[in-house]
This record gives C-alpha cells, structure tokens and sequence, in this order.
C-alpha cells in the first residue's frame, strides 16, 4: 500500500517523543513492504514544499510558520492554516492513485481539512491516532473556560479532525471507554503508544557521558525527559527532588522544554536544591545516550486530567529497561499496567508520600531497580512494540481499501 503519514513534527530535528514514534512506525511499515510518505511542516524553509527521504521514508516538508516555542496565540494561528497551507503546497502531487490510505496523528487537531482533501482525491481510509484530548485537558487544568468562545472555536475542528477518521486509535482501554461514551458515533479502538524494541548501546570510544559532563559519577540518576508543561505538573516531581535531598546519592535530571521549564528552575532555586540540573532539549541520538546511563525514569501526569494518557516517554525508558516512577491523575490505567506487570511504581498524583517511599526503595535496592527494569523491558516487548502497532493499522486498511 501507498500511505502518507501526517504529523506537526518529525526528525531528525524533532526532539519530541510523537515526531520519533511516527518515525519508527513509518520504518516498521517500510520494513513490511508499503511505500510511505510523511507530510509535516517547516517553518524555515524558502521552498513551499520540499522533498527528502531518510530510512526509505519519503517526507514533504510544507512552508508553515512556527507552532513551537511560540506565544500561545500565535501557535493557534498558524495551526488553524496547517491544512490549508498543506494542501495548498502539495495538491499537485497528489493523484487519484497516490496514496491508499492517510494515517494522522493528534496533537495537532487542525488536520481534519488535509485529510479530507487527501481521502476525497484518492478515495481512500483513514486512521487518526489519537494521543492528546486537547481541548479537554487545558479545561481540566483551569487554563480555558469551558463553553468559552476560544473552546467552541478548538471544538469546532477538534470534531471535524475526528469525522475524518475511519477509525480512531485510542492509547488505553479507559480512553477507549471515556471517548466512545462522549462520542458514539465514532468507529474506535485501542492503539497502544509504540517503540522500537532496539535498545542504545554506547559507542566504543564514546569522548564523554552525562555522568562526566555533570560530575554525576557514582550517583543514582533519576530522570525525566520530554515535555515540561502545565499538563505534567511538574511541581510534583519537584517535591520528590526536595525530599530526597537527605540522600546524597541521589541526583534528578529533567531534559526538555514546555511552559513550566521556568517553574521548575525557579523553584530548584528557591529551595536550593543540591540535588536538581536541568539541560534543554537534546537531540535524538543524544537523548538515547543519556537514556543509557541513568538509572530511574520519572513521568508525572496532573492530578486534573479525566483522560487517559500512557506518556510516550514511558517507551524510552522500557526500551532501555529503565524501572518506572511517576504519578498519574485518579482512575488513570496506566497505574494497573505498569505497577501489575512489576514494571516500576505508579501513584496517585498528590500522594507525595507514597511516591516518595518508592523512591527511596529504587535508590537502595539496586537489585529491584535492575528486576523492575527487566519487566518494564518485558511489558515493552508484550504491549508496546511498534511492530504491534503497524500491523493494527494494516489490518485496518485493507479492511478499509476493501470496502470502498
């Protein structure tokens, strides 16, 4: 088959865990045989669209102007003309026979215009992997006003992008259940976040380590890595840090960018932490590195949130068979996943004490970092293989190419 793949980010600039996912189902598709095509933008280009391969993956990078880092204002207008500056720059390649199917991934929201222009012209399925309940959670977190003039304009192309969608993958079976509940209409199932099963290993000769770059010898890492905002709440996992300050063994490294980088370093100097660093977003090919020299993977999720989410870091961390520790809002399955299958420790965010009690068990029993690191490798493999995941979506499309 002939897909095109449609995300807002993707390597090798990309340093978020959505453009790597994408990429390693683009190659695993590749790998079974189907000729695939990324469309995402680019703001820094003087081309309207350009056209480059890496992997045997082609990509279309279309003009667009930034959607982040920016000012939250500007962000919403220049995701609102992704579609339409998209289509406009690619509808000359695209012929009734291009593509047999367009796989879509939300964030963002604003691509219900491109698939429908994709699937009208080829007549062909698509599938929507859906990771972010945006707008919802920004309600949850008290950042928009429900019924707001700003929600109804995010709801109006959140429904539209869903509508494109001949079938919706959902991360977890409680989202599964919540979004059919609000939205029956909707064919639906459960696609679970994926990884390649092929952890890093340091090159010999490697110049130098994190360990060395920040004098971390002998210290046991605990790290977090990826997204640094307002829906991870990262005060909580900031508590952790100030609590574990009687051991001075312990060190945290958080990597990444997001709204609440300036919190977090604020409050590591307000509470003068000993124990906290802080380094911007790396690349790939860096952030595998450093994945293989710490010790523990931290996640946080807020304790507003009604939905869902299984965060994609999780992935890197069981790929490099990294025990878990993190917090989830109430009712999250994530908590059952991970803490029944002995793949790390999950709490109810706000349950600062339990959370602590299990980081102080990963810091002294090395042997239950290394066992809880072998089954979160092992849950990986069972649940979570981007193998698993590009088979679900074939299956879905042939269904769908035979019925249309």
């Amino acid at each position: 088959m002939k897909l095109a793949l449609i995300i807002d980010d993707y390597l090798p600039d990309s340093t978020r865990v959505g453009a790597k996912m994408f990429h390693e189902l683009a190659v695993q598709l590749v790998q079974q045989g189907h000729q695939i095509t990324v469309i995402t933008p680019v703001c820094d280009s003087s081309d309207i669209v350009k056209c480059e391969r890496i992997d045997d993956v082609v990509i279309w990078r279309f003009k667009s102007g930034k959607i982040k880092d920016v000012s939250k204002a500007k962000r919403a207008m220049n995701e609102t003309m992704l579609s339409f500056r998209a289509w406009s720059a690619i509808k000359d390649k695209i012929k009734e026979n291009t593509f047999d199917g367009v796989v879509y991934y939300s964030p963002s929201i604003f691509w219900g215009y491109l698939v429908n222009k994709i699937k009208e012209r080829c007549s062909c399925p698509s599938y929507l992997v859906l990771r972010d309940m945006f707008p919802q959670w920004v309600i949850d977190a008290g950042m928009l006003r429900s019924g707001s003039l700003l929600h109804r304009y995010f709801r109006f192309f959140e429904n539209y992008s869903y509508k494109q969608a001949d079938c919706i993958g959902l991360m977890s079976d409680k989202n599964l259940q919540e979004f059919s509940d609000a939205n029956s209409v909707y064919s639906c199932e459960v696609l679970r976040n994926w990884a390649s099963l092929e952890a890093y290993t340091p090159k010999n000769g490697q110049c130098s380590t994190i360990r060395e770059k920040l004098s971390l010898q002998n210290k046991t890492i605990f790290f977090y890595g990826g997204n640094i905002g307002h829906a991870q709440d990262m005060s909580n996992l900031m508590r952790l840090a100030r609590s574990m300050q009687k051991h001075r063994d312990a060190h945290f490294l958080f990597v990444g960018q997001g709204d609440e980088v300036e919190l977090i370093n604020q409050l590591a100097n307000d509470w003068e932490l000993k124990n906290f660093s802080y380094l911007p977003s790396v690349s790939q090919s860096e952030f595998k590195e450093i994945l293989s020299e710490v010790d523990i993977g931290l996640f946080s999720l807020s304790a507003n949130h009604t939905s869902h989410n299984f965060p994609g870091k999780l992935l890197g961390y069981m790929v490099q068979s990294l025990p878990i520790l993190g917090s989830v809002n109430s009712g999250n399955d994530l908590l059952d996943v991970v803490n029944s299958n002995n793949a790390g420790f999950i709490h109810v965010n706000g349950d600062d004490s339990a959370l602590l009690q299990s980081a102080e068990k990963l810091l002294l029993q090395k042997e239950l970092r290394t066992s809880t690191g072998r089954y979160a490798n092992a849950l990986l493999v069972d649940q979570f293989s981007v193998h698993s995941a590009a088979q679900a979506i074939e299956k879905r499309f042939e269904v769908g190419n035979a019925t249309t």
